[in-house]
């Protein structure tokens, strides 16, 4: 099965074809970090007009890329929640057209669910059952996930996302958007232990998780410091050191619990938070003494890409699973709404 996958959740336009033969044929991807840089954040109506630009020319490179005739396609499959409505519903119509217009079914992706399947695109990939830590800029989840649709949220955010944190921890110091790649290059030359940020809901059983509170601390330590005008490098560097030490200890405090609670031996990792290398490399290092088994995808597919929804999508198609009319788009859509396969 051949399936063109369409990614359009928020502010990248993802444009891949996957087949479940030969693997990923092709791929583009189109960010918009630069346009919504220079207002601090995403800027959705701004974010839907660029999907509806980027999408079609996209598809062209990819179809060439992998040497596809849309007659050789057995499925379209697209992002249709969460994300925002706007830029969701650019995707939605251009995939479920295409679909139409070529006589092949199209299936609905959730976007979490792609980037809980994007480490199955590696050649080595975990199996189910196993624990997956989600962490985006717009979530931040541990699940049990059983098996292909049939998940169990373990434990989650009460209030930010541990990405969004990030983000707004570095808009505090002035680093721009997005925050999180700039906080984790500062952090690489902070000075250890020079602060030291709270660990939040680690003292208390659980697996749930806040991130609320070190944005707080983040701020009151700036202003200790004279105000966001007043920091040199080396104070933005050793701030930003110590909130990823206490996100990290945080997501790693929480993993292991999960671990201790389902018995499983595979964690999987996924999200744009994901690549940060820190949190990589001390959870792989935690979870190796434990006997775990750490999965994370590559680099390319931990931010919104279009090869996490064509393979989800081609996994959700050969169940024999398809979307029907009317088209809809779903914002929210907790992943336990998800038929198990």
């Amino acid at each position: 099965m051949r399936v063109l996958g369409i990614e359009s959740s928020c502010d990248e336009t993802g444009v891949a074809i996957y087949d479940t033969e030969r693997g990923l044929l092709g791929q583009a991807l189109f960010s918009q970090v630069d346009m919504h840089a220079q207002y601090g954040g995403v800027v959705p109506e701004l974010a839907s007009r660029d999907h509806v630009q980027r999408v079609l020319p996209l598809l062209r490179q990819v179809l060439e890329e992998a040497d596809t005739r849309p007659e050789q396609l057995d499925g379209v499959a697209y992002t249709a929640g969460p994300g925002l409505a706007g830029a969701l519903l650019v995707g939605a119509g251009v995939a479920r057209s295409l679909a139409f217009g070529w006589g092949v079914p199209a299936v609905e992706v959730h976007h979490m669910e792609g980037h809980l399947l994007a480490p199955l695109l590696e050649e080595h990939a975990p199996v189910f059952p196993f624990v997956a830590l989600l962490v985006s800029g717009g979530h931040t989840l541990l699940l049990d996930a059983k098996s292909l649709g049939d998940y169990a949220i373990l434990g989650e955010s009460v209030d930010d996302a541990a990405g969004e944190a990030f983000d707004k921890a570095a808009k505090m110091m002035g680093l721009g958007y997005p925050g999180g790649p700039r906080i984790a290059a500062l952090a690489e030359k902070g000075t250890p232990g020079r602060f030291r940020f709270p660990r939040p809901m680690t003292d208390r059983p659980g697996l749930d998780m806040s991130f609320s509170g070190l944005k707080t601390f983040t701020l009151n330590t700036i202003h200790d410091l004279g105000g966001k005008e007043a920091l040199s490098e080396q104070d933005q560097a050793d701030i930003a050191l110590a909130f990823e030490d206490a996100s990290v200890d945080t997501l790693i405090i929480k993993c292991r619990r999960a671990m201790e609670q389902t018995g499983y031996k595979q964690l999987v990792m996924a999200g744009g938070v994901s690549a940060n290398r820190s949190l990589r490399a001390r959870l792989g290092e935690q979870m190796k003494k434990r006997g775990v088994e750490l999965f994370y995808p590559a680099p390319q597919y931990c931010t919104d890409n279009g090869a996490m929804i064509a393979f989800a999508g081609a996994l959700r198609l050969q169940a024999g699973e398809s979307a029907e009319l009317p088209i809809k788009v779903r914002p929210r859509w907790p992943l336990t709404e998800l038929a198990g396969l």
